[in-house]
């Protein structure tokens, strides 16, 4: 096996950063044994690498030490990998009909702990024990490209797995396929889940405010940003807010960027037109009265409790998972009473990526649990029937879009896939960067600021170029949009 020095740099999450290559491929060559060095000798890289480069030695082990941070991909994996026989009342075990067990480590997402947990494992990768070595671990949106990067080199490649993404996973969505790669378009992770989102939005509220619930009608409102905030003013005028939040549209704009936030080999960041529109129309919304000025972001109390029965918040965007975890758990009215619309812009949010981990002994069943979760129609079609989620099959979304039978009992009835397949069919996302999630976070908390007019305009840009210097010393500049 060709051993791995993984350089951790913590500050990518919330208190956590990229995980970076520490030094050059020379160096790590040098520090890590011939097979590197001659691999790199051989002109070949991380993409047609043959597994060897990649895996313990020897037998297919049977321990499958998988690391997460919910129970989510469990209850996949058990919902459809043919081979799970049953998993320990705890859920920390999950016994494989061959004998194999999988392992599941599980740390939470807040303040950056599963992160931190996954990278201590992750420097302890090559003297660990054969059956403590990590075998797979997931990886979000926000922080997907910390472990996809090619100079680390710690998520395997998928076709070093066997796994053909152009033919094996034809049937995914393609912008879940370019954030799951590398900088150089190299596939190291595959997701079961896309994840666009949709504008949720209370049917009584809507039925005082417009006089109808009806889910075509009530797009015709939110058409667009205009539109919406149009028909913000017609909710206003009944007491209601449009939304909670400014941090309610930054993903729609932020995840809607043309170029990266960081382009690759480059040490300054560029500003896109997208985030500055977000800026002036989340001032706008916020003096006109059309967001609630008392939450002032996510996942807060005053947010989750927004979108309680008590509320006059109208509606939310959110995605398939946020309408199942976030909404209907905060909701304390009766089913029925939300609907699902299109909103003013496609966009895409959040999504669990599965990785192979460099130094695995169980490659054959990493392949195969990769392939069954995620590439799989029939899978998918089981996971979105039994648990709600937009599944990773454009051509299995396009017929449960169409299903009259299929309904979701929390929105009345209604199949809000025939709103989030065409959604996913026009979402681009481009090329992701080590900075974003950093980017991401100080952004919104720099202009939180000016939105609720405690500083000036100019001020908040000097302290978002601030705060970004000093989580990463290395950016030279801020580039903001003329």
């Amino acid at each position: 096996m060709k051993k791995k020095v993984f350089c951790i740099l913590m500050a990518m999450t919330m208190t956590t950063s990229a995980l970076t290559g520490c030094g050059s491929k020379a160096s790590t060559a040098s520090a890590t044994g011939s097979n590197t060095a001659a691999t790199e000798a051989n002109g070949d890289s991380a993409a047609s690498a043959d597994l060897s480069s990649y895996v313990s030695s020897g037998d297919e082990g049977k321990v499958i030490n998988i690391y997460c941070w919910n129970d989510e991909f469990r209850t996949r994996v058990e919902a459809v990998y043919d081979k799970v026989d049953h998993t320990s009342e705890d859920g920390t075990i999950t016994y494989l009909t061959d004998g194999t067990e999988i392992h599941w480590t599980v740390n939470p997402n807040q303040d950056g702990v599963y992160q931190k947990k996954l990278d201590e494992a992750l420097m302890n990768q090559a003297n660990a024990a054969t059956d403590d070595k990590i075998d797979m671990f997931l990886s979000e949106t926000d922080y997907v490209v910390k472990y996809t990067d090619a100079e680390t080199d710690i998520a395997i490649p998928l076709t070093a797995l066997g796994i053909d993404p152009a033919t094996d996973l034809a049937d995914q969505y393609d912008f879940t396929k370019t954030v799951a790669s590398d900088a150089s378009g190299v596939q190291r992770g595959s997701t079961w889940q896309a994840c666009p989102c949709l504008f949720a939005y209370r049917r009584d509220i809507a039925k005082d405010a417009f006089g109808t619930d009806d889910p075509d009608e009530i797009h015709a409102k939110v058409a667009d940003w205009a539109t919406m905030k149009a028909s913000g003013e017609e909710l206003k005028a009944k007491g209601y807010f449009t939304l909670a939040s400014y941090a309610d549209t930054f993903r729609a704009y932020g995840n809607s960027i043309a170029n990266p936030w960081v382009e690759s080999g480059s040490s300054e960041i560029n500003v896109d037109p997208q985030i500055m529109n977000w800026i002036n129309d989340s001032k706008e919304w916020l003096d006109a009265g059309l967001l609630d000025k008392n939450v002032k972001g996510q996942w807060t109390d005053d947010w989750n409790k927004s979108q309680g029965s008590a509320s006059k918040v109208f509606g939310f965007l959110l995605p398939a998972w946020g309408i199942d975890f976030v909404l209907k758990p905060n909701w304390d009215g009766a089913d029925g009473e939300w609907a699902v619309t299109d909103g003013p812009q496609a966009f895409n949010w959040g999504g669990s990526f599965v990785h192979g981990c460099s130094g695995t002994d169980n490659p054959e069943h990493v392949k195969d649990i990769i392939l069954a979760v995620t590439a799989n129609k029939d899978n998918l079609l089981k996971i979105t029937k039994d648990y709600l989620d937009f599944t990773n099959t454009k051509s299995g979304m396009a017929e449960i879009a169409k299903d009259d039978s299929f309904g979701a009992e929390f929105l009345g009835g209604e199949n809000p896939f025939k709103y989030f397949q065409p959604a996913a069919e026009s979402i681009t996302m481009t090329t992701l960067s080590p900075y974003d999630q950093g980017c991401v976070e100080l952004i919104q908390s720099s202009f939180s600021d000016y939105f609720q007019g405690q500083v000036d305009f100019d001020t908040a840009k000097a302290n978002f170029e601030r705060a970004i210097k000093e989580r990463y010393p290395e950016i030279t500049a801020v580039n903001w949009p003329e």
